[in-house]
């Protein structure tokens, strides 16, 4: 039985793993789990799991949570605040850490847990984005694995079982084109927060799919594998592919293409995380080719996603640049889904903020250079954000 700890145990990702690990109790055993601020469904799964250690984020919420869990036996070590996250992420026998954690607030606890020797079952995609160039000596400095839990990298990670070192020649990785895939891109300047948050594919977090409608959370993926499997930014691709059938592709040295595809459903690469090397059955809906149809792809259309373009330049800038860019797009996004810019603000946002840094570039950070960039983009977007609209007034006068 595998040793299993969940940080964000709350969200998306958190909810669809212990989904597994309810169905799998022959397989997994959770010892720790952290959440962010929903103290009832975090008590919820402490009573129905029993983790030996839990954290709750919001440390004003300590008080709520003890309550939340009064009379529990055995009752769990209970932490609080960003330290009581650190510390289940290294706590007692887990052998993996699914890293579930929203945004750049995810990677001081999963370097907690690389330092502790766990493997880090990936679904935090910051990690790499912002802090690949601390994270990728420490892994292997502690030799762990980093097994990638999002669909994507789940695809591209299982492709490449079996092909021998030197046979990748390309990625490409498969979009569905988000909420305006089918709109015109004069039609964006109408968008509001209810259009973003319609995925036609997926059901994810608000942030997530924001991102997906920018295509932003393409572009970051493009850096996470440039950081994942050691490729040139030039050999990885972006297609729109508007069923989400095929989760990626890669193609080999001889032009071979392997693709991994399945319904869209979070799960599958979560599993896989979890149980790789082995292969776990499952109940599920398995893939009815004729059932799915038609299979299509077309180009992702530059104008419409000028995001995509951002994390490209930003890969290729290294350094803290791509930081940078993950908490600019982070802030950016808050922004709109708060009402303050529109849509069409997000990427001019990022873009500002990416301009402004390029002169104070770390070509080799360390962490504490990463954190600093990360501190730096959050508040520069407010000042950002603020000369846009004041030139918007101004254009408008």
């Amino acid at each position: 039985m595998k040793a299993i700890t969940l940080l964000g145990s709350t969200g998306s990702i958190g909810t669809q793993t212990l989904d597994i690990l309810e169905h799998h109790p022959d397989q997994f055993r959770l010892v720790g789990i952290a959440a962010g601020n929903n103290v009832d469904l975090l008590a919820q799964q402490v009573r129905q799991f029993k983790p030996e250690v839990v954290a709750i984020c919001n440390a004003e919420k300590l008080s709520e949570l003890r309550s939340a869990l009064a009379g529990l036996d055995p009752m769990p070590q209970i932490l609080a605040g960003d330290d009581g996250v650190v510390e289940v992420a290294r706590y007692g026998d887990a052998e993996a850490v699914v890293t579930g954690i929203v945004g750049c607030a995810g990677l001081l606890p999963t370097l907690a847990a690389i330092e502790a020797g766990k493997d880090i079952a990936l679904a935090n995609k910051e990690t790499l984005i912002a802090g690949g160039p601390a994270v990728l000596p420490l892994v292997e400095k502690h030799g762990v694995k980093l097994l990638p839990a999002d669909s994507e990298h789940s695809a591209i990670f299982q492709c490449l079982q079996g092909v021998p070192a030197g046979g990748l020649r390309r990625i490409l990785l498969t979009a569905s084109g988000g909420a305006f895939r089918d709109w015109p891109t004069e039609r964006l300047a109408q968008v509001t927060v209810a259009d973003a948050l319609k995925h036609p594919n997926w059901s994810m977090g608000r942030k997530i799919t924001v991102d997906s409608a920018t295509l932003m959370n393409k572009g970051l993926e493009v850096i996470e594998a440039h950081y994942l499997f050691g490729m040139d930014y030039d050999n990885i691709d972006i297609v729109i592919h508007p069923q989400s059938i095929i989760h990626s592709l890669i193609e080999l040295q001889d032009t071979s293409v392997l693709a991994q595809l399945g319904w869209p459903d979070m799960r599958l690469p979560l599993l896989y995380a979890l149980s790789w090397p082995d292969r776990i059955y499952t109940d599920w809906e398995p893939l009815d080719l004729v059932k799915a149809g038609d299979l299509t792809f077309r180009e992702p259309d530059h104008a419409k996603y000028p995001c995509m373009d951002l994390a490209y330049a930003a890969g290729r800038d290294g350094g803290t640049m791509t930081a940078v860019l993950n908490a600019a797009n982070e802030q950016a996004v808050a922004l709109f889904l708060d009402e303050k810019i529109h849509f069409l603000e997000i990427p001019k946002v990022i873009e500002g903020v990416c301009d402004r840094h390029r002169s104070h570039n770390v070509a080799q950070p360390e962490l504490a250079d990463i954190l600093a960039a990360d501190q730096w983009a959050r508040a520069e977007v407010l000042s950002v954000s603020e000369s846009l609209t004041q030139a918007t007034v101004v254009s408008l006068g």
